[in-house]
This record gives structure tokens, sequence and C-alpha cells, in this order.
């Protein structure tokens, strides 16, 4: 469903356009969660991309509106985009450091080591075994 921005761009004084990504195919997921989480991840990171457009055609709008008009007011709705903006794209920053801990996580361990050790003295480590011994 295309979405109609023209009276916005009209106010702006910009001109919208919608940016298609095509998600990245990955060859055959591990599992059903990991495609989900591909999926999840290619559909934000989309998401993200289009508000950071038109974040930026918006504000270029505003940026111009202000100038024009010298509105403190004007000024001001422009530094809370610029910051809405701003942070739009350390989100898009975060979700890649975030897809990167998911598919390390999923690999699992790749040394295992258990090491036990015992704290005791040579009688107590004896009677232990002999316990262990008549259990079983």
């Amino acid at each position: 469903m295309k979405k109609d921005f023209s009276k916005i761009d009209e106010a702006l004084n910009t001109t919208s356009e919608v940016v298609e990504v095509t998600p990245v195919k990955e060859e055959k997921p591990k599992s059903k969660a990991i495609e989900d989480i591909t999926k999840d991840y290619e559909y934000t990171r989309a998401n993200l991309y289009s508000l950071i457009e038109k974040g930026q055609e918006t504000l270029n709008g505003i940026m111009e509106l202000a100038e024009e008009t010298q509105s403190p007011r004007a000024y001001e709705v422009a530094g809370q985009l610029l910051k809405s903006v701003a942070d739009t794209t350390d989100k898009l920053l975060k979700l890649q450091k975030d897809l990167k801990e998911v598919n390390e996580e999923s690999k699992g361990p790749t040394n295992v080591t258990n090491n036990a050790m015992f704290v005791g003295s040579t009688a107590e480590l004896q009677k232990m075994l002999k316990q262990m011994s008549k259990n079983k």
C-alpha cells in the first residue's frame, strides 16, 4: 500500500520518494528461529533506512522554512528533527551489532573445558570415594 505524503511535501516544499530495499538472501537458514531473526532484521533495516531518508528530506524543508520565517519555533522543530534522525542512524548501527551478537550466540561454544577440583584432605576424599562406590 502506497502512502500519500503530498500534503506534507507541499507544506515542507519537498518531494517524497519510496526507497525499495531488496532483502539479502541467506543460503539455507539453520533453523526457523534464525530465519525469523533474518527476516526481522531485513524488515527493521529497511524501515530505518526509510525513516532516515524521510527525516533528511523533512529536515531540509523545515530548515528552509525556518530561514524564511526566522521563527524560533521552526528552529526548535528543526533541532528536534535533527536529533531524531541522528538517533535513528544510531539505531541502525545498533541493529548491526545486535545481529552480529545473535549470530555468534547461535554458533554455540567452540571449546568446552570441564575442570573439577576437590578441596579438602585426602581422608575426606577417600570417604567421598567410598560413599560414591557404595551408592553405585
